[in-house]
């Protein structure tokens, strides 16, 4: 099954999940690599380091678009039905969520007069909805029209940064966490929102930390991670549209029962079915 998943806007909303076109992934042959043990003990890593960086994005890719090519993404645009109206871009913008509304904004603060801006009045009355009123096929192709150029790709990286990225990598330092751990902040931040209460990020992190302690306050990773993605999927049950949790169970927990604290290639994995792979 292959599934655009989107974080949550509250409670309230109504949710279903939508299965979006399948894209076909290419696989190499694979040798079978077993990640070093590291032990009980491991080094925070730092997944802002572009290689690490560029595995993350393909990791959370192959959740959010069944593809390893994130850079693919910047022209995405589709309503999948989920109560949060359009979602888009490489990393899911949603108009009714807020987070497109304020890459919109930025795009507009750095390039004046782009294709998107005059849609500015429209996704400030949408924010929170589902609503397309507005914008509608016309803000879908010019959508697609400014996703081409790089001042668009820019305000989209930008955004990715500093709504989810950069505190999700900047927490996870913070507890000693290893670049998987990171990782797994990050991914959380993108599905759940990085703060929102109880099923956001900030409110697993929570949870968790009520059944381990992370390496900076002398815990063990491997136990902590193990608390944070348990109290991670339980989140992602309470709704329909999350209910699969095949990208926690047989991506971020299978790296984990590998040891494979560092995100070391070859990495191989598994989401809704499907496999991928970094050499």
């Amino acid at each position: 099954m292959n599934a655009r998943i989107r974080r949550g806007i509250g409670v309230a909303s109504v949710l279903a999940l939508s299965v979006a076109t399948p894209v076909v992934v290419s696989t190499a042959s694979f040798a079978a690599t077993e990640a070093p043990a590291l032990g009980a003990a491991v080094l925070a890593g730092d997944l802002s380091v572009p290689a690490k960086k560029e595995i993350a994005m393909k990791l959370v890719s192959s959740a959010e678009n069944s593809s390893l090519d994130w850079k693919a993404q910047y022209k995405y645009i589709e309503d999948i039905g989920d109560g949060r109206g359009y979602t888009a871009g490489i990393i899911g913008f949603c108009s009714g969520t807020g987070d497109m509304l304020d890459l919109v904004e930025y795009y507009s603060e750095t390039t004046p007069g782009n294709p998107l801006q005059k849609y500015l009045p429209a996704l400030r009355k949408v924010n929170g909805t589902d609503s397309h009123s507005g914008l509608g096929s016309a803000f879908v192709n010019d959508w697609k029209k400014a996703a081409a150029t790089d001042a668009f790709k820019n305000a989209q990286n930008h955004e990715r940064d500093r709504v989810y990225f950069n505190p999700s990598v900047a927490q996870g330092k913070a507890d000693g966490l290893s670049n998987l751990g990171q990782f797994a902040y990050y991914d959380a931040a993108v599905m759940h929102g990085f703060d929102g209460g109880s099923t956001s990020f900030k409110g697993i992190r929570t949870a968790a930390l009520k059944k381990a302690k992370p390496p900076s306050q002398g815990g063990d990773e491997t136990a902590y991670l193990k608390a944070f993605l348990v109290e991670r999927k339980r989140v992602m049950k309470l709704e329909e549209a999350h209910s699969d949790t095949s990208r926690v169970d047989t991506e971020q927990s299978k790296f984990l029962n590998e040891k494979n604290f560092d995100l070391h290639t070859p990495l191989k994995w598994s989401v809704y079915g499907e496999q991928f792979q970094i050499n």
